[in-house]
């Protein structure tokens, strides 16, 4: 398959990466429109949302401790020195928590959610025009498979999350630049794990969809990033991932050269 002869960028990195995240809003267009739409996505985002909210509310609960066991080198410091110390390890620890919590959120909601996931995305497809070169896959089969794609890429979001908590602690670019690398990086990786079910029918995995992806990166990031940024608001994970889907549709095809006009 030629990959870039498929997704050759048509416009400039900016306005793609603006087209990536208006395929976000087409995403909760189509999904607000259908209450059958609403009713499958709900139940799975709903389940996750609880299990990640208590966990976060652990990781507040403990941040203290957690910030001195990993600052052991300023116990001798002064009080304000040493408070200080723990106050930026705190914050690099919790956006590292968000972070990480963004990204599995996905992979976690899309194993609990799979069945119904995947009926939001095939009657996207369904209403685009079908989905051509669809294969059949059996259901167990799919989960396999989704679920070691999903394990892969929380390792890597896990990978790079180390380096980014490290980078934390240097003052002012831990409290600027770090945010905005994390939320590059995890946008891309919401993007890759999002696209899933729409390669997935098609008989396609992960090597395979990242390819498409990197063709286009600044239409993936534009709706990564706009993703990432949802689910960091309270709820909006809840709310925003069976859209995101149905976006994520949208971009699985506008990558594989197929339309994503509704007709």
């Amino acid at each position: 398959m030629d990959v870039i002869s498929i997704a050759r960028p048509v416009t400039g990195p900016a306005s793609r990466f603006l087209s990536g995240a208006g395929l976000l809003l087409r995403g909760i267009g189509l999904y607000v429109r259908s209450p059958k739409l609403m009713l499958l996505g709900i139940v799975p985002a709903l389940i996750s949302g609880v299990l990640y909210l208590a966990a976060f509310a652990a990781l507040v609960w403990f941040v203290d401790d957690l910030a001195a066991l990993i600052t052991p080198f300023a116990d001798d410091w002064s009080t304000v020195l040493r408070n200080l110390s723990r106050v930026v390890a705190g914050l690099a620890i919790l956006g590292v928590g968000g972070l990480l919590g963004v990204v599995t959120f996905t992979a976690v909601t899309l194993v609990i959610g799979d069945p119904f996931y995947e009926a939001i995305s095939e009657r996207v497809e369904n209403r685009l025009g079908g989905t051509p070169g669809a294969v059949d896959v059996p259901f167990w089969s799919s989960l396999r498979r989704s679920l070691a794609d999903s394990l892969r890429l929380m390792a890597l979001s896990a990978l790079v999350g180390v380096p980014l908590l490290v980078a934390g602690f240097i003052p002012l670019v831990g409290q600027t630049v770090v945010p905005v690398v994390g939320a590059a990086i995890g946008g891309w990786f919401l993007a890759v794990e999002l696209v899933g079910a729409p390669f997935y029918r098609r008989g396609m995995r992960l090597p395979e969809r990242r390819a498409l992806l990197k063709a286009d990166r600044p239409t993936a990031l534009g709706f990564g990033v706009a993703v990432f940024v949802c689910f960091l608001i309270p709820l909006g994970a809840i709310l925003v991932m069976p859209a995101a889907v149905a976006g994520a549709t949208l971009l699985a095809r506008r990558s594989l050269g197929q339309s994503t006009k509704e007709g």
